[in-house]
């Protein structure tokens, strides 16, 4: 079955890990000018444009000029197909932290229940193989 192009959906687009990175940038130092995502990025800003190009055609970021610079800025809402579909998965992943919980409070339980070995001399850690 053929791929769809990367600029066809949100899915496709955030696949790239350096896109993912613009998108992180962006969400957590919210608007940013193509310089600051080259520095942050450290990759030519040929290359940060043709990322953030893909992003604005799934409507990931939105850019607005800024006197002589284009600005760039995450629109969230965009995710919201993605965050629905992962968190019908969320189950899977809820349910086995909630076992390792479990498992961990009755190791505790447990510990407290039995009574400490008694320290060993050392001579009878020598004596045993």
């Amino acid at each position: 079955m053929a791929r769809a192009a990367t600029t066809s959906d949100v899915f496709n687009a955030i696949a790239e890990p350096r896109r993912r990175q613009i998108i992180d940038l962006l969400g957590s130092n919210g608007d940013q000018a193509v310089n600051d995502l080259v520095g942050a990025l450290r990759l030519p800003q040929p290359a940060v444009s043709k990322h953030l190009h893909v992003l604005r055609r799934v409507r990931l970021v939105s850019a607005s000029r800024r006197g002589r610079h284009r600005v760039y800025r995450l629109n969230p809402k965009e995710l919201k197909t993605v965050h629905d579909w992962v968190k019908h998965y969320e189950r899977f992943w809820t349910h086995q932290i909630s076992r390792i919980k479990e498992r961990a409070e009755q190791r505790a339980r447990e510990s407290h229940t039995q009574p400490p070995e008694p320290p060993r001399s050392k001579s009878q850690t020598q004596e045993q193989p």
